[in-house]
Order: structure tokens, then C-alpha cells, then sequence
């Protein structure tokens, strides 16, 4: 089937499993290749070309188009539910600063199993480069609300039996978490 494709179709369905390569990626440096090149990929794809070829794999029914009322649109792989691109870039994902701070810690805390343990360390890492503090092996704090951009985390690589998210008043050391966060 892919052979009937496009040049620019078919480019447009391999970014879409880049998706896939991502969470299977062992290593925080393949996965940021991967990401380069998916970037490299997206600016090269002329936009008259692009919205063809996804009108294209819409009616092929190889993607599903869902358009939200703020006017984004999320592309969805429709073979077999494999997986969804959302509106987020992973590579780019940030918590932003609340402009005042209301008192809250966000907790993330997991329990991946060792046949996971490839994806636990990406989860991990990605929690660190969020700005997280690891306040236990398993256990991440921020101050800012960040609910979505964890739920993203969670969804893309499909680990919501094993991740909790907690949102807490008080900590009992919250003053060196304060001091961490430039908080005081």
C-alpha cells in the first residue's frame, strides 16, 4: 500500500511512527536524533504538499483528522489505535512559571515494573529536564501546575497504571524545596 503513496505521504505517515520509535528509543541520544531528524523532516514538506497528502491519507483511512474547536487539529493513526499524535512536540515541552506561586507541590511518583525499565529512565529523564526536584528514586516534585504536559508523558508512552499524580499543601522539608525552586 505504501508503494501507491506519495512522496509526501508516506513521509508524512513515517513522522507520524516517529511517534512509536520515540518510546521504543533505549537512550535519551537516539531519541533526541530521532527527534532532529523529525523536525529536519517537517520543515522540508512543502504546506500545499502536506495538506494533500493528509486529505490523501484521510480518505485512504490511514489517519483520522480531529479538529478541536480552538481551531487545532490532532492527527490520529488510525491503524490499529497504534498511536496519536498530540498537539505537543515532545522535544519541547515546558512547564511554564506561574506568575504567583499558590502553595502547591505537584508530586509525580511511579512504580514501573524492571521489564519496563528503559522507559521508567525516559520518564525519569524527562522529568529532570522539566525542572522537576527528585525528591526520591521515584518520587518528583514541582511547584507549578503541570497536570497536562505529565498526562502527555504518561499517554505517550502509555504508562498510566504505573504513574500517580499528587497535588500537596505541605511537605515536611518544603523549605529546602523552596530554596531549590527560588521560591523564598
Amino acid at each position: 500500500m505504501a508503494r501507491d503513496l506519495g512522496t509526501t505521504s508516506q513521509k508524512v505517515l513515517l513522522l507520524l511512527g516517529a511517534g512509536l520509535a520515540l518510546g521504543l528509543s533505549g537512550s535519551p541520544t537516539k531519541y533526541f536524533k530521532i527527534l532532529k531528524a523529525v523536525a529536519k523532516e517537517w520543515e522540508d514538506i512543502e504546506k500545499r504538499a502536506l495538506h494533500r497528502a493528509i486529505k490523501n491519507l484521510y480518505r485512504s483511512k490511514l489517519i483520522d483528522i480531529e479538529e478541536k474547536s480552538d481551531g487545532t487539529i490532532t492527527l490520529i493513526l488510525s491503524e490499529k489505535g497504534k498511536g496519536k499524535i498530540l498537539k505537543y512536540k515532545l522535544g519541547e515541552i515546558k512547564i511554564p512559571q506561574m506568575a504567583r506561586w499558590d502553595q502547591k507541590w505537584r508530586i509525580v511518583v511511579f512504580d514501573i515494573p524492571e521489564s519496563k525499565k528503559k522507559i521508567r529512565d525516559i520518564l525519569r529523564f524527562h522529568l529532570k529536564m522539566l525542572g522537576f526536584f527528585e525528591f526520591q528514586k521515584s518520587v518528583f516534585v514541582h511547584p507549578f501546575e503541570c497536570k497536562n504536559e505529565i498526562d502527555f508523558l504518561i499517554e505517550f508512552y502509555n504508562i498510566r497504571p504505573y504513574v500517580r499524580f499528587i497535588i500537596a499543601e505541605n511537605i515536611d522539608n518544603q523549605l529546602h524545596l523552596k530554596k531549590h525552586f527560588s521560591l523564598l
